[in-house]
């Protein structure tokens, strides 16, 4: 009853005095154009449209053409037609976030979807696109997360501030890894957007994946894939939004998004509906303006907190120079390569550690840190240089001693990087775990011995 008192309170606060109001005068496939309201709205305004049996149709303004205004809802058009009202909202589109929103699941208009009853508003308003800090007065990434994951925490240790890209194709294992950083991050609070992400995966990754002790310290943002593009496109802002406010806390912040791709295949929809001409596969020039808007977002702030990024890309056909995947790449600070080979082989997560890179390593490293991970890496590339020979029986060992010390060390690498999902790793521990399997001795006839 205090959460309902308090939300009727703050909707009367923001009643306004004037309503403008216009009518429908077309309506093409998921766009709807109107008239009368053209010079009180702009783009990125809110509005709904009364449908015939009384349905309030929220819309978002995306554009103008021979004097209308064009809407496109976030839900379906059915019941719309011409002569119906349209009604401008005179309110910047906010969110009022609050600590209780922990262990909850909310849909793209920060509403409840898990059948726990109401969300509790806070008293500070947060813009759906805010702005990201000013660049000079933002805090350095510095301090270590601990992600739980062996081969990120090892090979792509990330910093507190840092943004991190999961590449991947479909069903390679991205949602696997993203719950299992969720669960096991040293991180205070994580904010999970799923944008696009499909209906039955949605509960299954919740209580499968994330489980309850993940979930006590998470907010979910759900976007399933069968919503408008406006919805999808809402969800991802409102997870950074929702991410923004515990940073504002002063609490370190793990922000997830899976995926960016699905949030860039949203404004392509919106962006093509409004007639804006396409450009590389189809994706438009808007695409690619809003990708840094939405992920600048993310990264330290100007007080104490910080959103720490992961946002997994999708990559189509499996081409990790697709569009998406690169205009991605140059934003964020780093990218983690999950890789089909190393799923068909069994080896999960499947991270592909010689195509994935940490651009704060090695400086958020000691001497002997980088010392190991640059031998452990060493010894990966020289033995994926041979690795068809190897498989076929060409090469003979004592060839050459850099490929033998390789071979010897390679499945030992191999187990240390396979980690099940229920497993967690710290920091310290997966240094010391690799460090002890690189001081096994090797003597140069192909065998090793223990210290």
């Amino acid at each position: 009853m205090k959460f309902l008192a308090r939300n009727l309170i703050n909707d009367i606060e923001r009643l306004t005095d004037v309503s403008v109001y216009g009518r429908v005068a077309a309506v093409q496939g998921m766009l709807i154009e109107a008239g009368g309201v053209q010079r009180q709205i702009s783009v990125g305004d809110r509005c709904h449209v009364v449908a015939r049996d009384g349905r309030r149709v929220p819309c978002e303004a995306v554009g103008f053409r021979n004097g209308r205004a064009l809407l496109m809802p976030f839900v379906d058009v059915n019941g719309v037609g011409l002569g119906c009202r349209t009604e401008v909202q005179d309110s910047e589109p906010v969110v009022y976030p609050e600590r209780s929103w922990l262990g909850r699941t909310i849909n793209a208009f920060a509403q409840p979807v898990d059948g726990l009853g109401p969300l509790g508003l806070g008293d500070t308003a947060y813009p759906i696109r805010n702005r990201p800090p000013p660049a000079a007065s933002r805090q350095r990434v510095a301090g270590k997360v601990d992600l739980g994951v062996r081969a990120v925490n090892s090979f792509l240790t990330m910093c507190r501030g840092q943004r991190m890209g999961i590449f991947a194709g479909s069903g390679v294992g991205k949602s696997s890894i993203l719950s299992m950083m969720a669960k096991n991050t040293s991180c205070d609070v994580s904010i999970i957007g799923l944008v696009g992400e499909r209906g039955r995966e949605a509960r299954e990754f919740i209580e499968d994946d994330l489980g309850e002790e993940g979930m006590k310290r998470s907010v979910v943002i759900c976007s399933t894939s069968d919503e408008s593009p406006l919805m999808r496109r809402q969800a991802a802002y409102l997870t950074l939004s929702v991410a923004e406010y515990f940073r504002d806390l002063g609490l370190d912040v793990l922000c997830m998004m899976d995926s960016v791709t699905r949030f860039a295949m949203a404004q392509r929809e919106i962006s093509l509906s409004a007639g804006e001409p396409p450009a590389s596969k189809g994706y438009t020039p808007t695409v690619f303006a809003e990708l840094p808007r939405l992920l600048e977002r993310a990264g330290p702030g100007v007080g104490q907190g910080s959103i720490t990024g992961l946002f997994t890309v999708l990559v189509d056909g499996d081409d990790h120079n697709e569009p998406i995947s690169d205009a991605v790449r140059g934003i964020l600070d780093g990218h983690i390569v999950l890789d089909r080979a190393i799923a068909d082989r069994g080896r999960y997560p499947a991270v592909n550690i010689l195509r994935s890179v940490s651009r704060t390593m090695p400086g958020c490293n000691n001497a002997q840190e980088n010392d190991l991970i640059r031998r452990a890496r060493r010894l990966l590339a020289t033995y994926e240089d041979m690795a068809e020979l190897i498989r076929l029986g060409a090469y003979r060992r004592g060839t050459d001693p850099a490929v033998d010390e390789a071979i010897h060390y390679y499945p030992m690498i191999e187990q240390f990087l396979t980690q099940g999902k229920k497993d967690a790793t710290s920091l310290h521990d997966c240094y010391a775990a690799l460090a002890q399997i690189l001081k096994m001795p090797f003597d140069g006839d192909g065998m090793g011995r223990q210290e």
